[in-house]
């Protein structure tokens, strides 16, 4: 029987009920900004970062949440003995620093929250190094300065032997104009940048999988790849607030960027206007994405509407402007490609993959 994301617990349908709620409540006190001089940016709600409007600049903030990454650190470091918590907070880093960029937002600040349920976690100074160590190396490649946090102790909420790791970050888009506002026209072209693997999403199918797997985490990937099912798991997220920078000081205009994270591809079709987003050049799944659709197994229609499937990042741009945008991204170090258009097709909203026969509608993202 192929396994789904809602059958390891995660039901999206419930969580963007929730989000819609929020957000509909929070429209509510926006005129507290007035008092300090600010104003609630225009579409904001629903993107990937909040945006403060001020006479000459934005302010844009964020929070996010690591996820259950860390249970497979700790898998791992019982199986193996090393930790990989230097990854995992690179990890917490990337998922606040990612969602800020998309509106055109340069990081200026990180804060890292670390609830447990027994304080007695921070005393494995090994693993909490490494920890320190990997949230200062996230915050140095977001460029963004290390302010503070929280770490409470939460017993009866968080279990004695977890972390619970998230945070907050704000940014600054000055001048106003590199605010990126979503206009997005049909013809643009749609740029990819590569993922390191499964970044920081889908972990709670990924974690049922090795549990049914006879040598668990330590299953070779296989497909080429030398590492074992947990080692490719933590691989640390990659940060892309260099490429956004890069744009920014080349002058490269971008209409759009998202951030695949939760919903995997559906997150294409974010933007509230009825756009079929058609990705003419998908890349071969990656290793690791082939072992989990297998090991499952996987479906992969599931594979694609759960987990990022190679692909962390995408920008929308005029298309003449699309080999600059991409020679940017490879020019600080990413692996970027052109991989799609942007298309009318009247009313309709979707994502579509002609090569692998897949269509998402535009019913099958909520998060508005």
């Amino acid at each position: 029987m192929a396994l789904s994301y809602e059958s390891s617990g995660v039901h999206y349908d419930q969580l963007d009920a929730f989000k819609r709620a929020c957000q509909r409540a929070a429209r509510t006190t926006a005129g507290a900004l007035s008092s300090h001089g600010y104003a609630e940016a225009a579409s904001t709600r629903g993107e990937s970062a909040y945006l403060i409007e001020g006479e000459d600049h934005f302010l844009a903030h964020v929070e996010e949440g690591l996820g259950t990454k860390n249970l497979v650190a700790d898998a791992v470091a019982t199986l193996t003995g090393r930790t990989f918590y230097r990854e995992v907070a690179i990890d917490t880093v990337a998922t606040m620093v990612n969602d800020l960029i998309t509106c055109g937002a340069l990081p200026v600040s990180v804060a890292m929250h670390a609830a447990v349920g027994d304080s007695a976690w921070f005393a494995d100074e090994a693993r909490t190094g490494a920890l320190v160590a990997g949230f200062a190396e996230g915050c140095r490649q977001a460029g963004a300065v290390w302010g503070g946090g929280e770490t409470p102790t939460l017993g009866g909420v968080v279990e004695r032997t977890a972390i619970v790791l998230a945070g907050s970050a704000f940014g600054r888009i000055a001048p106003k104009d590199q605010r990126i506002t979503g206009e997005v026209r049909e013809s643009d072209a749609i740029v990819f940048l590569a993922s390191s693997g499964v970044q920081t999403n889908g972990l709670t199918l990924c974690r049922r999988i090795a549990a049914q797997l006879p040598q668990g985490y330590l299953t070779p990937v296989g497909h080429g790849d030398p590492r074992t099912y947990g080692e490719a798991l933590l691989a640390p997220s990659v940060i892309y607030v260099a490429f956004v920078r890069e744009c920014q000081r080349r002058g490269l205009r971008l209409n759009y960027l998202a951030h695949l994270t939760g919903h995997g591809w559906r997150k294409l079709m974010r933007l509230e206007e009825p756009f079929v987003y058609e990705i003419t050049a998908p890349r071969p799944a990656p290793a690791l994405f082939r072992f989990i659709m297998e090991a499952g197994p996987v479906e992969l229609r599931e594979a694609f509407a759960t987990f990022n499937m190679g692909v962390g990042f995408a920008a929308y741009v005029s298309p003449q402007l699309a080999p600059a945008v991409i020679a940017a991204a490879q020019a600080t170090g990413y692996d970027a490609w052109l991989a799609g258009r942007v298309r009318r097709e009247g009313t309709r909203k979707a994502v579509v993959v002609p090569d692998l026969g897949l269509a998402f509608e535009g019913d099958t993202l909520q998060v508005r």
